[in-house]
C-alpha cells in the first residue's frame, strides 16, 4: 500500500504519498487512514514525521483529525480553504480589494453556469428568498438571506469547487469587515438597488439566459464591491 521513504524532508514525502493515493483513487472521501503507528511502520519513518505530515494535511483542509477516532479524508471541503487562504492573504500583504475582485470574477461566471443548470425547484427557492429579503425588517436577517441567495446560485452551477471557493472568499470578507453585508444593507438606496438586482438575476436564471445572468450579476457585484471598499 505504501512504500518505504528515504529522504531528508520526510514529512513532505509522507504528504506526497497520501495525496498521490487520493489522486489515484486508493483513498476516497471519508476513508480512515491507518494509525500513526501503522503508518510509521509501513513508511519506515518516525511517528514524529507522521504527526507532522498529518498536521500539515489537517491545516490545508485535506484531513479531518478526530480525537480518539483517528484521521479521515475530509468529506466536506466548504470550510477547509479559509485558514490557508487567510494566511496567504496576510503574508502576501494583499489588499481587501483583491478579494472583492476575485469574488466578482467568480460570481459572474457562476451566474452564467447556473442559468444553464438551474432547476425549477431551485428557482422556487430563490424566489422565496427574494420575497423574504423584501419582507423582513431585521437587517441582520436580510444580510443572512442575501448571503444564502448567492450560495443557492453557486450550488445551482453544479460545480463543487465554485461553492467551496465562494464560501472561503465570503468568510474572508466577513473576517476583514465585520458584518459586511449588514453594513451595506443599512443604506436605504442600496437596499432598493439590491432588491432590483436580485429580481433581474432571478428573471435571467428563469429564462436560462446565461449572458443576461452574467451581465446583471456583474452590475450587482460592482455595487457591492464599491461599498465594501469604502468599509475596508
Amino acid at each position: 500500500m505504501f512504500t518505504t521513504i528515504k529522504t531528508t524532508k520526510v514529512y513532505e514525502q509522507v504528504i506526497k504519498q497520501i495525496k498521490g493515493m487520493i489522486w489515484d483513487g486508493t483513498l476516497k472521501t471519508g476513508d480512515k487512514l491507518p494509525s500513526e503507528r501503522d503508518l510509521s511502520s509501513q513508511l519506515g519513518v518516525s511517528r514524529a514525521s507522521i504527526r507532522e505530515a498529518l498536521r500539515a494535511l489537517e491545516v490545508v483542509g485535506l484531513l479531518d483529525c478526530r480525537q480518539g477516532e483517528g484521521n479521515f479524508i475530509r468529506k466536506n471541503f466548504e470550510n477547509s480553504l479559509f485558514e490557508p487562504l487567510s494566511i496567504m492573504f496576510i503574508l502576501n500583504k494583499s489588499k481587501p480589494q483583491e478579494i472583492f475582485e476575485l469574488r466578482r470574477v467568480i460570481e459572474v461566471e457562476t451566474a452564467a453556469l447556473a442559468a444553464k443548470m438551474i432547476t425549477e425547484e431551485e428557482l422556487k427557492e430563490l424566489r422565496e428568498l427574494i420575497e423574504k429579503i423584501r419582507e423582513y425588517g431585521d437587517e441582520d436577517i436580510k444580510a443572512r438571506l442575501d448571503k444564502e441567495f448567492h450560495f443557492k446560485i453557486a450550488k445551482a452551477s453544479r460545480n463543487s469547487l465554485i461553492v467551496t471557493i465562494l464560501n472561503t472568499i465570503s468568510t474572508l470578507i466577513d473576517s476583514l469587515i465585520k458584518d459586511a453585508r449588514f453594513q451595506i444593507l443599512k443604506n436605504e438606496s442600496n437596499k432598493d438597488i439590491i432588491d432590483y438586482h436580485h429580481n433581474c438575476i432571478y428573471n435571467a436564471l428563469e429564462r436560462h439566459d446565461s449572458q443576461e445572468a452574467a451581465t446583471v450579476m456583474r452590475m450587482h457585484m460592482e455595487l457591492i464591491n464599491e461599498n465594501l471598499i469604502k468599509l475596508s
